[in-house]
């Protein structure tokens, strides 16, 4: 039997564990992603450090809780997508080595284009569980 809901609720706990762990070592070692961001030519380096710390920790709890996924969906999307292209790409990990980063981006963006699903503090507070969707009927 399918159930799109726990797929769902599988995918923003991968997703919202991954960037709360990331998000809570750069907010507790915020210096060190001030300056690695420096040493990359990211501008605004200091600032920046503190919108990705934050964009990661509360992006994740809001994916793991399912709390308007579209917009941090979107935020982590972005940050991976400049990850792999400041950091990741022309590495010698080559595809290798941005493949974990590639993921979340197409995790976030597909949770951010679903929704969240059943069981989530959105269908708790009574919010609609995706979004765009035009089924009529809950699988």
């Amino acid at each position: 039997m399918k159930n799109k809901n726990l797929a769902i609720l599988l995918l923003r706990i991968g997703v919202g564990v991954i960037f709360i762990i990331a998000g809570w070592g750069k907010l507790t070692g915020i210096e060190g992603v001030q300056g690695f961001f420096g040493n990359i030519g990211i501008p605004m380096a200091g600032v920046m450090a503190w919108v990705v710390a934050l964009v990661e920790f509360v992006g994740g709890i809001m994916m793991l809780v399912g709390y308007k996924v579209e917009i941090p969906g979107i935020l982590l999307a972005f940050t991976m997508l400049v990850a792999i292209f400041t950091v990741k790409m022309g590495g010698d990990g080559g595809f290798s080595g941005m493949r974990l980063e590639i993921m979340l981006l197409l995790t976030s963006l597909a949770l951010s284009i679903m929704g969240t699903g059943s069981y989530s503090l959105d269908d708790m507070l009574g919010k609609p569980s995706d979004t765009g969707s035009s089924e009529a009927t809950p699988l």
